[in-house]
């Protein structure tokens, strides 16, 4: 039994602020800055915007594509870092929102960054198990950056959501491969706002050693080749990471920049691989395959291998795409007073 994605869809948030603006804030170089993580700009929500309104817009994208009745969805799963209770599922508003309710499994999910392809992951599953006819995946983010620390260039807003099915998919899941260890690189303590990370030590005892050790097994997996696919999404915390994996991995530039179009993609907004996934459904031809993995510190990567169905040419303009979103003429760009404004960064005294 063929199982894949009927229909997907993403968001991203119209309000943006340049590096060079967070640089000017802080007395750093903006040069330095793009040049050296490849980072230009980032999407910021609006103060109405957060990780459930997000995943409600991705998600009405996916069912416009899918042409499905929201009822026969028998889960819904939603991954993120930044989920706005503590205590209250983010799941359960989206699915009421979308009439999905009240004949659903619903649970959100956390794994860093990785916690959208943990959703896709276990939605997949069930599918795959026959438990279900429908289930949808999510990922979404509002993420943290303190002020002045790296992390405020590349921290950013987006969301992706999947719905897998046997029926109409336009692109069926041929393989995945979890690669998962115990390795401390990024965390955020309960009731700490910001989160904190271990410096260049993200990059190769993390970053790297989970994408390439996931991405070769996948590929062992399908006795594939990089020369085998039309496109490649790993996750991206900035914009040089993902370009280097690749590199390392023998992919060439073409693979990993065409639909993805760095510097835009992945460094607009959080850089997750499932919401390259979607820019790269918007663009891939029937035959294609993708190979996505995503990362998530702590540390984890999930890994996928979609090959593309002729049903891809029926879907793709029936919600916005992920380029056209990215590139809008509504986008609107803050200072850094209104960016701290909007995330929050400005704590008033209350009064005596």
């Amino acid at each position: 039994m063929k199982v894949g994605i009927v229909g997907y869809g993403a968001y991203i948030p119209r309000y943006r602020i340049k590096a060079e603006e967070i640089a000017k804030q802080w007395g750093d170089d903006p040069e330095a800055i793009k040049n050296g993580l490849d980072l230009y700009e980032k999407s910021v929500p609006g103060m109405d915007e957060d990780t459930i309104t997000i995943s409600y817009m991705a998600a009405k994208y996916a069912l416009q594509r899918a042409g499905i009745d929201p009822k026969e969805i028998g889960a819904l799963y939603i991954g993120s870092e930044s989920h706005p209770y503590a205590v209250k599922p983010s799941g359960t508003v989206v699915a009421e929102a979308l009439g999905i309710t009240p004949d659903v499994h619903v649970a959100d999910f956390e794994f860093a960054c990785k916690a959208g392809s943990e959703a896709m992951f276990v939605a997949y599953s069930h599918v795959k198990a026959g438990n279900m006819k429908y289930a949808m995946g999510i990922g979404a983010d509002t993420s943290q950056g303190a002020p002045g620390d790296a992390l405020e260039y590349s921290a950013a807003a987006g969301g992706a959501a999947f719905i897998f099915g046997t029926e109409n998919i336009v692109a069926e899941v041929e393989y995945t491969y979890s690669f998962t260890t115990d390795t401390p690189d990024f965390w955020r303590r309960e009731h700490e706002f910001y989160p904190q990370h271990a410096g260049r030590f993200t990059g190769e005892p993390a970053y790297f050693k989970h994408v390439l050790s996931c991405a070769r097994e996948l590929m062992k997996m399908a006795g594939a080749t990089p020369q085998d696919f039309a496109y490649a999404v790993f996750h991206m915390p900035n914009g040089k990471f993902p370009v280097r994996a690749g590199s390392i991995l023998g992919f060439k530039k073409e693979q990993l920049l065409t639909g993805l179009v760095v510097p835009w993609m992945g460094n607009t907004y959080s850089g997750s691989s499932p919401t390259g996934l979607t820019a790269i459904l918007d663009e891939a031809k029937p035959g294609d395959r993708i190979l996505m993995v995503s990362f998530g510190s702590g540390a984890g990567s999930d890994g996928f291998i979609f090959r593309v169905t002729d049903r891809i040419l029926e879907v793709r303009d029936k919600a916005p795409k992920t380029w056209e979103q990215i590139k809008s003429d509504k986008r609107m760009y803050l200072d850094y007073g209104l960016y701290a404004k909007f995330r929050g960064k400005i704590i008033l005294r209350p009064e005596l």
